[in-house]
């Protein structure tokens, strides 16, 4: 077991989660995030085995603090889709509903 710490004190087992990683995009220089827009920052989400969405965020800029944040399910929902991941089973219901 792997305990992961987030940024308010809890922390989520990350060998049990499941990784989602961020989508790029060559400027012609640099990959460029889809998550952030940026060629230094970075994100990543995880589905923790409770069911919580967690986004990691960091960067490749010395003295940057990386962060680990619980979101709710719609903002999980729209980084999956500007990510081009798949969506989990149980979450069709709020695609249908959501326009993203």
């Amino acid at each position: 077991m792997k305990r992961q710490p987030l940024s308010n004190g809890s922390w989520f087992d990350l060998d049990k989660a499941t990784k989602y990683g961020e989508d790029s995009w060559w400027d012609g220089s640099n990959h460029v995030s889809k998550a952030t827009g940026s060629k230094t920052e970075h994100e990543a989400l995880y589905r923790t085995a409770k069911g919580k969405w967690v986004l990691n965020c960091w960067s490749q800029w010395q003295g940057t603090i990386e962060t680990w944040e619980i979101i709710d399910e719609d903002e999980a929902a729209r980084w999956l889709s500007r990510n081009n991941c798949d969506f989990p089973a149980e979450m069709e219901p709020l695609i249908a509903e959501m326009e993203i």
